[in-house]
């Protein structure tokens, strides 16, 4: 019995003091201005760290992807002629990357002559000989021809706007070809509007009312780097090219002067 009234009785000089219990929250004392400062300056603190660490990672991020792409490219394309190097006892870094440049810049000259023309055709109906070969390098032609200095038949004719899904939306393409639509009335001349997807090589293809399009006065490499860099460099007014040849026609003459 003695135990049991020492362990529940509260000391006396607890109870003269009046001090509060510290189980009783009621009773807890109320927070010092110290330690709410202390929580805001550890708040400012964590709150800038986060802000310039992801300014950090901003920055470094299309750095550290620019330089990840550009030394995959430079260990994929030095592969083409480094073992050749490496069976001639020649070990010298970049060498087959510079190899691989100068054989496309000669193949190039090559192919621009009458003799080269004449040999890429001869392969070029080999390949298209070929069962399922010919699918892939039409495809990669038709695509390879659309930035090409040399425009040709095949290649995008111009950029165009059309509007597409929905009423008051546009979407960016390029006009391929065109085509008469026989009516029993009149004939109706289409054009056919590659609208890619996907960068360059995937996209859906619109047959529009030439009235119906929108003829930006862009070149194509100006619109292929439109749709690359996901309208990044997207010009901030953008003017028909039939409004552009009217204000030319307005010039005064003695501005013309």
């Amino acid at each position: 019995m003695a135990e049991e009234t020492e362990s529940t009785s509260i000391p006396l000089s607890q109870a003269e003091n009046g001090c509060p219990d510290p189980e009783d929250p009621a009773k807890s004392p109320p927070p010092s201005p110290n330690s709410s400062t202390r929580k805001a300056c550890c708040f400012v603190l964590q709150s800038w760290v986060s802000k310039k660490f992801m300014t950090g990672i901003v920055v470094l991020f299309p750095v550290a992807v620019t330089f990840f792409v550009t030394w995959w490219f430079i260990q994929f394309v030095d592969g083409f002629f480094s073992p050749l190097y490496e069976q001639l006892g020649i070990e010298i870094f970049g060498l087959g990357f510079v190899t691989s440049l100068l054989f496309v810049f000669f193949v190039g000259v090559f192919v621009s002559s009458w003799m080269g023309a004449t040999v890429f055709s001869l392969g070029e109906w080999i390949i298209k000989k070929m069962p399922f070969v010919k699918h892939i390098y039409s495809a990669s032609k038709q695509i390879s021809a659309a930035i090409s200095p040399d425009q040709n038949t095949t290649a995008f004719k111009e950029v165009a706007i059309i509007r597409h899904p929905r009423v008051g939306e546009y979407a960016f393409g390029f006009i391929t070809s065109t085509v008469t639509l026989q009516r029993d009335n009149e004939d109706e001349e289409l054009c056919s509007v590659f609208v890619p997807t996907n960068h360059l090589y995937i996209g859906d293809i619109f047959l529009v009312n030439s009235k119906d399009i929108i003829r930006p006065n862009l070149s194509i490499r100006e619109g292929i780097e439109i749709i690359v860099s996901g309208g990044m460099t997207m010009p901030q007014i953008i003017s028909p090219q039939e409004r552009v040849t009217q204000q030319n026609d307005k010039i005064p003459l003695n501005r013309i002067k």
